[in-house]
Order: C-alpha cells, then structure tokens, then sequence
C-alpha cells in the first residue's frame, strides 16, 4: 500500500535539489500500511552518492531542522544516509536523523526487510533495485540480532524500564521479535500489540495510546510486566542463536 504524505514529497524534493541524493525510500509503518498521523514515526532511506561528510551533514541537519520547525512539525520525521557504495554492508554506520539529532547507526536488518518487502521509492530505484531479497531466515536473523543486541543490553538495566516509552516500546518490539523468529514474517506495532504479553487492561491502555489517545498505565507495574518479558525473550534469542 502506497500511501502519500505531502511532507514527505516535499522533503524527497529538497534532497533531490541537493544534487547529491539519488534517491529517497520509504520504508517503517507508512511502507507496511500501519502509519498513524502524529503517532507513527516517518523512517526513510535516503541513497547518497558519495559519503556524507562533516559539510554534507551539517547541511542535513539545517535542512531536517528546517522541516522538523514547519510542515514536519509533529511528524517524526527520520531518515538514514547510506551511501550506495556500503549499502549491502550490514555493518557499516550511516548518518541518521532521528528525534531531533543527527547520529551513526547501522541499517538494520528489519528496516531492510521492510524496505524489499514493503517499500518503495520517493525518487530513484525501488529498494528491490538497491538491496537484496530478504528470506525468512534472513527475517529471522534480522529479529535475533536485535534481540541480543540492544535489548539484550537493555534487559540488564531494569531502571531503564521506568520510561514509559521504552516500556511500550519494548513490549511490541518483544512482540514483533517472537513473531519474525518463529515465522520468519513481519509483524506491524499494531498487530503486534495484540500479540504483546501483557494483561488485558495493559494491552488495551497500548493499543488506546497507539490510536493517539492520552491514556497513562501505571509506571512501576508496566515497566515490570515489560521488563520481564524483554528477559524470558531475549534469553530465548540467546539460546536460539546457540543452536
């Protein structure tokens, strides 16, 4: 499903003008159909020629802050630099904006599932022109390897569980990793909050802030029901990936 936001045309335009962008990727909840206005971030792929140094980058941001200001305003707008000379190296670092800053992180394994699977292109190649086919076990692989990475590392800080965002976060991403390496397959945030183990009242409270709506859950007892689930999954990924 192709669905059409004019901040993101706009923002394709302003990069294409740059000269050195040959391409723009949507890829996230609006690449898979799940985007909701003001809740769902934008995540985007940019294809760059060339590296984007210290002087591109300084031009990104004021760009990003530009828009973030103005017709982005709200929207969460993100997106990954990745030069297309390191695209299909699945280690590399990329310049990426997201929430406000600009950092160095790696295009992972599920956003490029979701980009062959479910994205398309702003301008320049499909991302089926640029990336490989993503297998099941490939999926699968992609789920495991943020499940004993960061919230691996995320599961042995308890206190950071007392962030409301990160507990919602960390029951849907548990969610959505148990679904991929059980099947192989995606698993959108809003299926995979029906799909969460929580309690009913929890799962409702999610599901009620995912519509956008203001609903609070007690702090101390999500961030346990969380934190705990983060635990029993990540430590099957653990065993999983000894097998």
């Amino acid at each position: 499903m192709v669905i059409s936001l004019p901040v993101v045309e706009e923002f394709g335009g302003e990069l294409a003008a740059l000269g050195w962008v040959g391409g723009l990727l949507v890829a996230g909840s609006l690449a898979t159909g799940d985007y909701l206005p003001g809740v769902s971030d934008l995540d985007l792929v940019a294809l760059v020629d060339g590296p984007v140094d210290a002087a591109r980058q300084a031009m990104l941001a004021t760009l990003h802050r530009r828009v973030d200001a103005s017709s982005g305003s709200g929207l969460h707008l993100g997106c990954v630099y990745v030069d297309t000379a390191t695209a299909l190296d699945v280690q590399v670092r990329h310049p990426t904006w997201t929430h406000g800053q600009l950092v160095q992180r790696i295009l992972s394994g599920i956003t490029r599932a979701e980009l062959v699977r479910h994205g398309y292109a702003i301008f320049g190649p499909a991302p089926c022109d640029v990336f490989p086919p993503m297998s099941p076990d490939d999926v699968r692989a992609a789920a495991r390897a943020e499940l004993t990475g960061y919230w691996t590392w995320a599961a042995r800080r308890p206190w950071l569980w007392l962030d409301p965002v990160i507990a919602d976060l960390g029951l849907t991403s548990m969610a959505r990793g148990r679904h991929a390496l059980g099947g192989g397959e995606l698993l959108t945030k809003t299926e995979a909050i029906r799909q969460a183990e929580a309690p009913a009242w929890l799962i409702d409270q999610l599901a009620a802030r995912r519509r956008g709506e203001k609903v609070s859950s007690p702090r101390l007892r999500t961030a346990l029901i969380a934190w705990r689930d983060a635990r029993r999954t990540v430590a099957g990924a653990r065993k999983d990936r000894e097998r």
